[in-house]
Protein backbone atom coordinates (compact mmCIF):
# COMPACT_ATOMS: atom_id res chain seq x y z
CA UNK A 1 0.00 0.00 0.00
CA UNK A 2 0.85 3.58 -0.19
CA UNK A 3 3.65 4.77 2.52
CA UNK A 4 3.44 8.50 1.40
CA UNK A 5 1.15 9.68 3.80
CA UNK A 6 2.21 10.20 7.75
CA UNK A 7 0.09 12.63 10.47
CA UNK A 8 -3.24 14.11 10.32
CA UNK A 9 -2.96 17.88 10.92
CA UNK A 10 -5.56 19.21 13.41
CA UNK A 11 -8.49 20.27 11.18
CA UNK A 12 -10.77 23.40 11.68
CA UNK A 13 -7.80 25.89 12.59
CA UNK A 14 -8.41 29.75 11.94
CA UNK A 15 -6.70 31.39 9.40
CA UNK A 16 -5.00 33.52 11.79
CA UNK A 17 -3.05 30.08 13.01
CA UNK A 18 -2.80 28.63 9.67
CA UNK A 19 -0.95 31.89 9.17
CA UNK A 20 1.26 31.35 12.22
CA UNK A 21 2.06 27.88 11.69
CA UNK A 22 3.01 28.67 8.38
CA UNK A 23 5.61 31.35 9.61
CA UNK A 24 7.11 29.24 11.77
CA UNK A 25 7.36 26.33 9.35
CA UNK A 26 9.10 28.45 6.79
CA UNK A 27 11.74 29.75 9.34
CA UNK A 28 12.70 26.28 10.19
CA UNK A 29 12.19 24.46 7.47
CA UNK A 30 14.67 27.39 5.72
CA UNK A 31 17.22 26.57 8.82
CA UNK A 32 17.22 23.10 8.21
CA UNK A 33 17.20 22.95 4.48
CA UNK A 34 20.38 25.72 5.08
CA UNK A 35 21.74 23.59 7.06
CA UNK A 36 21.97 20.07 5.08
CA UNK A 37 22.06 21.06 1.94
CA UNK A 38 24.55 24.63 2.03
CA UNK A 39 26.02 23.66 -1.25
CA UNK A 40 23.26 23.84 -3.07
CA UNK A 41 21.37 27.09 -1.22
CA UNK A 42 25.06 28.95 -1.71
CA UNK A 43 25.18 27.89 -5.21
CA UNK A 44 22.06 29.35 -5.30
CA UNK A 45 22.98 32.47 -4.26
CA UNK A 46 25.68 32.59 -6.21
CA UNK A 47 24.17 31.86 -9.40
CA UNK A 48 22.18 28.92 -10.93
CA UNK A 49 24.25 26.89 -11.69
CA UNK A 50 21.81 23.75 -11.48
CA UNK A 51 24.77 20.92 -12.12
CA UNK A 52 26.81 22.30 -9.05
CA UNK A 53 24.35 21.07 -6.62
CA UNK A 54 20.85 19.89 -6.40
CA UNK A 55 18.25 19.18 -3.12
CA UNK A 56 15.83 16.79 -3.45
CA UNK A 57 13.51 16.52 -0.86
CA UNK A 58 11.63 14.13 -0.09
CA UNK A 59 7.97 15.02 1.95
CA UNK A 60 8.03 11.41 3.81
CA UNK A 61 10.24 9.29 5.63
CA UNK A 62 12.97 6.81 4.47
CA UNK A 63 11.61 3.76 2.87
CA UNK A 64 8.06 5.67 1.21
CA UNK A 65 7.08 5.69 -2.39
CA UNK A 66 8.32 9.76 -2.69
CA UNK A 67 11.80 8.76 -0.77
CA UNK A 68 12.05 6.12 -3.39
CA UNK A 69 11.72 8.91 -6.46
CA UNK A 70 14.42 11.17 -4.92
CA UNK A 71 16.97 8.79 -4.09
CA UNK A 72 16.67 7.47 -7.80
CA UNK A 73 16.75 10.77 -9.19
CA UNK A 74 20.10 10.86 -7.01
CA UNK A 75 21.55 7.97 -8.12
CA UNK A 76 20.99 8.78 -11.78
CA UNK A 77 22.14 12.16 -11.65
CA UNK A 78 25.36 11.51 -9.45
CA UNK A 79 26.03 8.31 -11.84
CA UNK A 80 25.49 10.35 -15.04
CA UNK A 81 27.79 13.63 -13.32
CA UNK A 82 24.22 15.71 -14.32
CA UNK A 83 24.68 17.46 -10.96
CA UNK A 84 28.27 17.58 -9.01
CA UNK A 85 26.52 17.53 -5.18
CA UNK A 86 23.14 16.32 -5.01
CA UNK A 87 21.49 15.76 -1.64
CA UNK A 88 17.97 14.30 -0.30
CA UNK A 89 16.28 15.57 2.52
CA UNK A 90 13.63 13.97 4.42
CA UNK A 91 10.87 16.28 5.57
CA UNK A 92 7.46 13.56 6.42
CA UNK A 93 4.37 14.53 7.85
CA UNK A 94 0.94 15.54 6.71
CA UNK A 95 0.68 13.90 3.74
CA UNK A 96 3.32 15.89 2.19
CA UNK A 97 1.97 19.55 3.35
CA UNK A 98 5.19 20.01 5.96
CA UNK A 99 7.21 20.11 2.70
CA UNK A 100 5.02 21.68 0.46
CA UNK A 101 4.93 24.81 2.88
CA UNK A 102 8.69 24.86 3.65
CA UNK A 103 9.34 24.94 0.06
CA UNK A 104 7.13 27.05 -0.70
CA UNK A 105 9.31 29.74 1.25
CA UNK A 106 12.19 29.20 -0.64
CA UNK A 107 11.42 31.69 -3.33
CA UNK A 108 13.72 32.49 -6.22
CA UNK A 109 16.01 29.06 -4.93
CA UNK A 110 16.27 26.82 -8.05
CA UNK A 111 18.84 24.28 -6.75
CA UNK A 112 15.55 22.71 -4.48
CA UNK A 113 13.58 19.97 -6.46
CA UNK A 114 10.44 18.60 -4.24
CA UNK A 115 8.99 15.30 -5.02
CA UNK A 116 4.98 14.95 -4.59
CA UNK A 117 2.12 13.19 -7.01
CA UNK A 118 -1.13 12.39 -6.65
CA UNK A 119 -1.30 12.08 -2.53
CA UNK A 120 0.32 15.57 -2.09
CA UNK A 121 -2.17 17.27 -4.21
CA UNK A 122 -4.99 15.05 -2.44
CA UNK A 123 -3.55 16.07 0.77
CA UNK A 124 -3.22 19.73 -0.01
CA UNK A 125 -7.16 19.65 -0.47
CA UNK A 126 -7.96 17.13 2.23
CA UNK A 127 -6.46 19.38 4.89
CA UNK A 128 -7.03 22.63 3.56
CA UNK A 129 -3.45 23.37 3.61
CA UNK A 130 -2.21 26.75 3.75
CA UNK A 131 0.19 26.06 0.87
CA UNK A 132 -0.82 24.18 -2.43
CA UNK A 133 0.52 23.90 -5.67
CA UNK A 134 -0.29 27.06 -6.96
CA UNK A 135 3.09 28.40 -4.17
CA UNK A 136 5.62 26.29 -6.05
CA UNK A 137 6.63 25.92 -9.70
CA UNK A 138 5.73 22.29 -11.04
CA UNK A 139 8.55 20.69 -13.39
CA UNK A 140 7.45 17.49 -14.59
CA UNK A 141 5.42 13.96 -14.06
CA UNK A 142 7.56 11.59 -14.57
CA UNK A 143 6.06 8.24 -13.82
CA UNK A 144 2.67 6.38 -11.95
CA UNK A 145 1.99 3.54 -10.25
CA UNK A 146 -1.35 1.61 -10.16
CA UNK A 147 -3.06 0.84 -7.18
CA UNK A 148 -4.68 -3.28 -6.97
CA UNK A 149 -7.32 -4.36 -4.90
CA UNK A 150 -6.18 -7.08 -2.69
CA UNK A 151 -8.12 -9.38 -0.50
CA UNK A 152 -6.31 -11.78 1.81
CA UNK A 153 -5.64 -15.12 -0.08
CA UNK A 154 -8.14 -17.40 2.22
CA UNK A 155 -11.35 -14.66 1.20
CA UNK A 156 -14.37 -16.13 0.40
CA UNK A 157 -14.28 -13.32 -2.58
CA UNK A 158 -12.74 -14.73 -5.67
CA UNK A 159 -13.49 -11.95 -8.08
CA UNK A 160 -13.87 -8.49 -7.85
CA UNK A 161 -17.98 -8.91 -8.70
CA UNK A 162 -17.85 -11.49 -5.59
CA UNK A 163 -16.63 -8.75 -3.49
CA UNK A 164 -18.61 -5.74 -5.24
CA UNK A 165 -21.66 -7.73 -4.37
CA UNK A 166 -21.12 -8.07 -0.66
CA UNK A 167 -20.19 -4.59 -0.49
CA UNK A 168 -23.54 -3.24 -1.89
CA UNK A 169 -25.43 -5.56 0.85
CA UNK A 170 -24.02 -3.98 3.56
CA UNK A 171 -21.33 -1.39 3.39
CA UNK A 172 -20.78 -1.13 6.70
CA UNK A 173 -19.90 -4.10 7.50
CA UNK A 174 -17.67 -4.87 4.74
CA UNK A 175 -14.03 -2.97 6.16
CA UNK A 176 -11.51 -1.47 3.85
CA UNK A 177 -8.25 -0.27 4.48
CA UNK A 178 -5.00 1.37 2.45
CA UNK A 179 -2.07 2.60 3.45
CA UNK A 180 -2.41 6.43 2.36
CA UNK A 181 -4.91 8.76 1.31
CA UNK A 182 -4.52 7.86 -1.93
CA UNK A 183 -5.66 4.70 -1.60
CA UNK A 184 -8.87 5.97 0.11
CA UNK A 185 -9.59 7.92 -2.98
CA UNK A 186 -9.32 4.61 -5.03
CA UNK A 187 -11.86 3.10 -2.83
CA UNK A 188 -14.19 5.94 -3.14
CA UNK A 189 -13.78 6.20 -6.47
CA UNK A 190 -14.54 2.07 -6.83
CA UNK A 191 -17.87 2.51 -4.66
CA UNK A 192 -19.02 5.10 -6.83
CA UNK A 193 -18.01 3.64 -9.76
CA UNK A 194 -20.38 0.44 -8.01
CA UNK A 195 -22.96 2.54 -7.02
CA UNK A 196 -22.07 2.30 -3.44
CA UNK A 197 -22.52 5.71 -0.93
CA UNK A 198 -19.00 6.50 0.26
CA UNK A 199 -19.76 8.04 2.87
CA UNK A 200 -21.56 4.57 3.98
CA UNK A 201 -18.26 2.92 3.64
CA UNK A 202 -15.79 1.79 6.71
CA UNK A 203 -12.66 2.40 5.61
CA UNK A 204 -9.38 2.20 7.86
CA UNK A 205 -6.48 4.47 7.47
CA UNK A 206 -3.35 2.19 8.31
CA UNK A 207 -0.19 3.85 8.37
CA UNK A 208 1.73 2.46 5.68
CA UNK A 209 1.74 -0.79 3.45
CA UNK A 210 2.73 -2.70 6.10
CA UNK A 211 0.34 -1.94 8.93
CA UNK A 212 -2.44 -2.45 6.23
CA UNK A 213 -1.13 -5.77 4.76
CA UNK A 214 -1.14 -7.13 8.71
CA UNK A 215 -4.89 -5.43 9.09
CA UNK A 216 -6.18 -7.93 6.07
CA UNK A 217 -4.37 -10.84 7.44
CA UNK A 218 -5.61 -10.80 10.87
CA UNK A 219 -9.10 -9.90 9.74
CA UNK A 220 -9.28 -6.11 11.17
CA UNK A 221 -9.83 -5.62 7.18
CA UNK A 222 -11.52 -7.48 4.51
CA UNK A 223 -10.62 -5.55 1.08
CA UNK A 224 -7.62 -2.96 0.51
CA UNK A 225 -5.87 -0.76 -2.08
CA UNK A 226 -2.38 -0.01 -2.73
CA UNK A 227 0.30 0.10 -4.70
CA UNK A 228 0.92 -2.56 -6.87
CA UNK A 229 4.63 -2.76 -5.89
CA UNK A 230 4.19 -2.21 -2.41
CA UNK A 231 2.07 -5.70 -2.94
CA UNK A 232 3.49 -7.88 -5.45
CA UNK A 233 5.53 -9.99 -2.82
CA UNK A 234 2.29 -10.30 -1.04
CA UNK A 235 0.60 -11.38 -4.57
CA UNK A 236 3.34 -13.59 -5.44
CA UNK A 237 3.75 -15.86 -2.18
CA UNK A 238 0.09 -16.45 -1.99
CA UNK A 239 -1.02 -14.85 0.92
CA UNK A 240 -2.80 -11.94 -0.67
CA UNK A 241 -5.52 -12.36 -3.60
CA UNK A 242 -5.32 -9.72 -6.29
CA UNK A 243 -8.94 -9.00 -7.69
CA UNK A 244 -8.07 -6.16 -9.46
CA UNK A 245 -5.54 -3.34 -11.35
CA UNK A 246 -6.72 -0.15 -11.31
CA UNK A 247 -5.69 1.13 -14.90
CA UNK A 248 -7.48 2.89 -18.07
CA UNK A 249 -5.92 0.13 -20.03
CA UNK A 250 -3.89 -4.11 -19.14
CA UNK A 251 0.07 -3.07 -18.44
CA UNK A 252 2.12 -5.24 -19.88
CA UNK A 253 3.63 -7.75 -17.58
CA UNK A 254 0.99 -7.40 -14.90
CA UNK A 255 -1.30 -10.54 -15.23
CA UNK A 256 -4.61 -8.80 -13.07
CA UNK A 257 -7.19 -7.68 -14.77
CA UNK A 258 -7.86 -4.15 -14.69
CA UNK A 259 -11.25 -2.72 -12.69
CA UNK A 260 -12.84 -1.07 -15.87
CA UNK A 261 -12.29 -4.91 -17.70
CA UNK A 262 -14.48 -6.08 -15.24
CA UNK A 263 -17.09 -3.14 -15.71
CA UNK A 264 -15.58 -0.67 -12.95
CA UNK A 265 -14.84 2.64 -14.30
CA UNK A 266 -12.16 3.46 -12.31
CA UNK A 267 -8.68 4.51 -13.15
CA UNK A 268 -7.27 6.85 -10.81
CA UNK A 269 -3.12 6.53 -10.87
CA UNK A 270 -0.71 7.25 -8.35
CA UNK A 271 1.60 9.60 -10.34
CA UNK A 272 4.81 11.59 -8.87
CA UNK A 273 6.39 14.47 -10.06
CA UNK A 274 8.71 17.39 -8.98
CA UNK A 275 8.39 21.11 -8.20
CA UNK A 276 10.83 23.92 -7.59
CA UNK A 277 10.60 27.01 -5.43
CA UNK A 278 8.59 29.53 -7.12
CA UNK A 279 9.20 33.28 -8.58
CA UNK A 280 11.99 31.11 -10.73
CA UNK A 281 12.89 32.89 -14.43
CA UNK A 282 11.82 31.34 -17.27
CA UNK A 283 15.23 30.53 -18.04
CA UNK A 284 15.62 28.93 -14.50
CA UNK A 285 12.46 26.94 -15.27
CA UNK A 286 13.76 25.40 -18.67
CA UNK A 287 17.28 24.67 -17.31
CA UNK A 288 15.38 22.27 -14.61
CA UNK A 289 12.97 21.08 -16.95
CA UNK A 290 16.24 19.79 -19.27
CA UNK A 291 17.67 18.52 -15.89
CA UNK A 292 14.76 16.25 -14.74
CA UNK A 293 13.98 15.14 -18.46
CA UNK A 294 17.99 14.48 -18.56
CA UNK A 295 17.78 12.49 -15.62
CA UNK A 296 14.76 10.60 -16.54
CA UNK A 297 16.60 9.04 -20.06
CA UNK A 298 19.70 7.86 -17.69
CA UNK A 299 20.21 3.52 -17.73
CA UNK A 300 19.74 3.74 -13.93
CA UNK A 301 15.84 5.68 -13.96
CA UNK A 302 15.24 3.73 -16.69
CA UNK A 303 16.44 0.37 -14.27
CA UNK A 304 14.32 1.72 -11.23
CA UNK A 305 11.31 2.39 -13.33
CA UNK A 306 12.02 -1.84 -14.01
CA UNK A 307 12.37 -2.41 -10.30
CA UNK A 308 9.63 -0.68 -8.97
CA UNK A 309 7.38 -1.29 -11.14
CA UNK A 310 6.39 2.09 -12.44
CA UNK A 311 5.01 3.23 -15.70
CA UNK A 312 6.57 6.26 -17.50
CA UNK A 313 4.74 9.46 -18.05
CA UNK A 314 6.02 12.51 -18.91
CA UNK A 315 4.41 15.32 -18.25
CA UNK A 316 5.76 19.45 -18.66
CA UNK A 317 4.59 22.53 -19.64
CA UNK A 318 1.55 23.93 -20.28
CA UNK A 319 0.30 20.21 -20.54
CA UNK A 320 1.48 19.89 -16.61
CA UNK A 321 -0.50 22.81 -15.63
CA UNK A 322 -3.79 21.65 -17.64
CA UNK A 323 -3.57 18.23 -16.06
CA UNK A 324 -3.00 19.00 -12.49
CA UNK A 325 -5.78 21.62 -12.36
CA UNK A 326 -7.87 18.47 -14.33
CA UNK A 327 -6.46 15.89 -10.96
CA UNK A 328 -7.20 18.35 -8.63
CA UNK A 329 -10.98 18.92 -9.60
CA UNK A 330 -10.82 15.65 -10.18
CA UNK A 331 -10.05 14.50 -6.33
CA UNK A 332 -12.22 17.76 -4.85
CA UNK A 333 -15.06 16.01 -6.25
CA UNK A 334 -13.77 12.40 -4.56
CA UNK A 335 -13.39 13.93 -1.02
CA UNK A 336 -16.93 15.50 -1.47
CA UNK A 337 -18.57 13.00 -2.33
CA UNK A 338 -16.59 11.38 0.82
CA UNK A 339 -18.24 14.15 2.84
CA UNK A 340 -15.18 15.88 3.27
Amino acid sequence: MSTDDSVTPPRGRSPVARTVTRVIGASLATAAIATAVYGSVTSAAAGTDLHASMTIIAPAAPGGGWDGVAREMQQAQRANGLVNNVQVVNMPGAGGTIALGNVSVLAGQPNNLLVGGTGLLAATIQFDSAATLDDVTPIAVMVEEYDVVVVPADSPYETLDDLVSAWREDPRALPWTGGGSFDQLVVTDLALAAGIDPVETTYISSDGGGEAIQALLNGTAQAATGGYPDNIDQIASGRLRALALIAEQPVEGIEIPTAAEQGYDVALTNWRMVAAPSALSETERTELTDLVLETLETPEWQDAIERYHWTERVITGDELTDFLESERARIADLYEEMGQ
